[in-house]
């Protein structure tokens, strides 16, 4: 379904009414203040990824990051893809200006496929190729309470494609932010950013808040030199509404509508000569969302939820148009049997369809297609001795259109031998199933000229999906380590081996002749012909050195005999100061190791980086700011797209911000 013209002037005049709302004295609850959190209180923040409970992150059996507001703003980061730079084991990339690499633990991408990502409960991933576009996955950062990230499998509780991690971005009640606030940015890169929300209480019980977001970027740099032609802008709008029905009842209704311009530069096959084209693509995407969450508190030690969501995206670019839409229902419940067993239930549908209309060198056979996938789950919470040792049982049963039946399960174990260290490990299975383009699709990846005698005619290389390919298995192992030696230090270290079966391989076969017009054609099809491991370590320290001052290391060592697109060595180290006067000055420190991919020929050099973020707040309701991004290197480059796109280096930025509440 394609949503109408009509749909730019709703989200025009929602933006101008939540910026100009008119200011009410009404402020409501306060939102979480994570700066003033120590590090033993930042460590028992409950969080709800790992087990669908809520919990304490430092009584989780798996290897959980949480990204806080505090984070978000501190870092000066613009996008959600930049802000997970901030967590060991995730490796982040930036492909061009409006692209992003970004996987757990390896097997990064444009097109990763391994890593579940949600928005308040929906599944943002594209079941095109089961991995996530990120660059229409916004929302104002402001209104982010937490973003919790989970590297290994959470296929047990969220189901096939969480197999190297979860990510699951939060965002705060309506009830937390009361009042107006608005953003104001420009800079070099950061032409504009224009952001506004306005929180309002309805009634004791509910409340509503509206945001709309416009933002402007600039272009990157090809690496062969000149500009990159990826600027691109959007504009976004959405509303939160949660309501107290009763005393056990709680009720969360919310949506967005986003419309974006992506521009980019492309490397186009073609059959003819000159047999290949580099073009200006004026790229458009489009999508809204609704969602609606109905939680019920049945007793102390019992509730359950039911969530419903709609969701449905266009893309139009210069190889293929895609029209999808999504329906998602999921019910939970969690109880308390006994003594000892803490159990958690659910069941799962998921419902898809897609539209696309297609080019000469991308076909998708049917170009419409329903999907449908039906799952539950089942876990159990053992304690088997009180405040010390707890073990974790569970798995998930599922049935898709492509793999058929699926059973993904965990048994996790926690011991806590005194209040200060907590040991963790977990053995999982988890799988990915295959997407729409790993068994439907059709690609010209490049036209070879011809080259008498050797061959009078063109060599025209294709890609072809695989419509009995089979579910990509892996089998985790994980050993981690929690200690607080005191309050203001923290020690967070995860290890892991990962067993990969029946992965996705490309095998070559004969050359043939075509007619009209006249070529060879060198065909590659998908098959499970693959197999290999991982392994590596991921270490987050915190160190609360002083009052003012805070710092966070984040450490990962990642070794694959699968693929090379990811670093070896990655180092993120963070600073917080807060100086006189209401100045705060913060800084990040990066390195990210080199990639040299094999397959595809071409090396990603090691670099280092410096951001920084400068405020001031000369007043209660005001806030300034002065950002510099990448300030080591005037250029560097970070990662090459699998196809189309020519290989584009991140600059040096910087820009101003403003920030205003009522």
């Amino acid at each position: 379904m394609k949503l109408s013209g009509n749909i730019h002037i709703i989200r025009s005049v929602a933006c101008a009414a939540v910026l100009f709302w008119p200011q009410s004295s009404a402020l409501g609850a306060a939102v979480v203040d994570y700066s003033g959190l120590s590090i033993e209180q930042l460590m028992s923040v409950q969080i709800t990824s790992v087990s669908k409970k809520s919990q304490s992150l430092s009584n989780s059996a798996a290897a959980v990051f949480v990204i806080t507001t505090k984070d978000l703003k501190q870092s000066g980061v613009t996008t959600i893809p930049d802000a997970l730079r901030m967590v060991p084991g995730v490796n982040v990339g930036s492909i061009d200006s409006n692209k992003w690499a970004v996987t757990s633990r390896g097997n990064n991408g444009r097109f990763a496929d391994k890593l579940l990502v949600l928005i308040d409960g929906r599944e943002v991933y594209t079941p095109t190729f089961s991995g996530v576009y990120w660059e229409v996955q916004d929302l104002m950062l402001d209104d982010v309470d937490r973003i919790e990230v989970i590297r290994g499998p959470g296929a047990t509780i969220w189901g096939a494609n969480a197999v190297n991690g979860v990510i699951n971005i939060i965002s705060k009640s309506a009830e937390k932010t009361q009042g107006g606030l608005v953003n104001l940015a420009a800079g070099d890169h950061e032409r504009a950013i224009v952001e506004g929300r306005y929180g309002m209480a309805l009634s004791d019980e509910t409340h509503l808040r509206l945001y709309g977001k416009y933002f402007d970027r600039d272009e990157y740099t090809l690496a062969a030199g000149g500009d990159a032609g990826d600027d691109w802008d959007m504009v976004r709008t959405g509303f939160r509404l949660d309501s107290h029905v009763t005393g056990q009842d709680l009720v969360t209704v919310h949506g967005d509508l986003y419309s974006g311009n992506i521009n980019q530069k492309m490397d186009l096959a073609l059959l003819t000569a000159p047999y290949a084209e580099t073009i200006d693509d004026e790229g458009d995407v489009s999508g809204g969302n609704l969602t609606a969450l109905w939680k019920r508190t049945l007793s102390e030690d019992s509730s359950f939820s039911l969530q419903i969501y709609y969701d449905s995206t266009s893309r139009e670019e210069a190889f293929e148009e895609e029209d999808r839409e999504s329906f998602d229902i999921e019910f939970q419940h969690q109880f308390v049997l006994g003594d000892q067993n803490a159990v958690i239930w659910g069941m799962h549908y998921h419902y898809t369809r897609d539209d696309f209309t297609l080019s000469d060198t991308i076909i998708l056979d049917p170009n419409s297609r329903n999907d449908s996938l039906y799952s539950a789950f089942l876990q159990d919470e053992l304690t088997l001795i009180p405040e010390k040792l707890w073990f974790t049982l569970g798995s998930k049963f599922e049935h898709n259109d492509y793999s058929d039946y699926e059973i993904q399960p965990s048994a996790r174990l926690l011991w806590s031998p005194q209040p200060k260290h907590k040991i963790w490990a977990a053995v999982s299975k988890a799988v990915k199933t295959p997407s729409r383009a790993d068994t439907d699709i059709f690609i010209v990846t490049s036209v070879v000229p011809p080259n008498p005698p050797a061959s009078p005619y063109p060599i025209v290389v294709t890609l072809s999906g695989n419509k009995d390919l089979d579910a990509e298995d892996m089998i985790a192992y994980e050993l981690g380590y929690r200690f607080l030696p005191v309050p203001s230090l923290s020690f967070d270290l995860a290890t892991y081996y990962n067993d990969y079966d029946n992965l996705r391989s490309v095998e070559t076969g004969s050359l043939s002749f075509a007619h009209l017009p006249a070529y060879l054609e060198l065909p590659m099809v998908f098959y499970n012909k693959d197999s290999g491991h991982t392994y590596g370590a991921e270490l987050a320290a915190a160190w609360q050195a002083l009052e003012q001052s805070k710092l966070s290391l984040a450490y990962a060592y990642h070794y694959s005999n699968i693929d090379d697109t990811s670093p070896r060595h990655q180092v993120s180290l963070r600073s917080e100061t807060n100086l006189p006067a209401n100045v705060d000055l913060d800084l990040w420190l990066r390195y990210v190791d080199n990639i040299t991919e094999s397959a595809r020929h071409y090396e990603v050099d090691d670099y280092v980086t410096l951001d920084m973020r400068l405020a001031w707040q000369p007043h209660d309701q005001i806030e300034l700011s002065l950002v510099g991004q990448n300030l080591f290197d005037s250029e560097h480059l970070e990662y090459v797209h699998e196809g189309y796109t020519q290989p584009t280096e991140v600059g040096r930025s910087f820009y101003g911000k403003v920030s205003f509440t009522f």
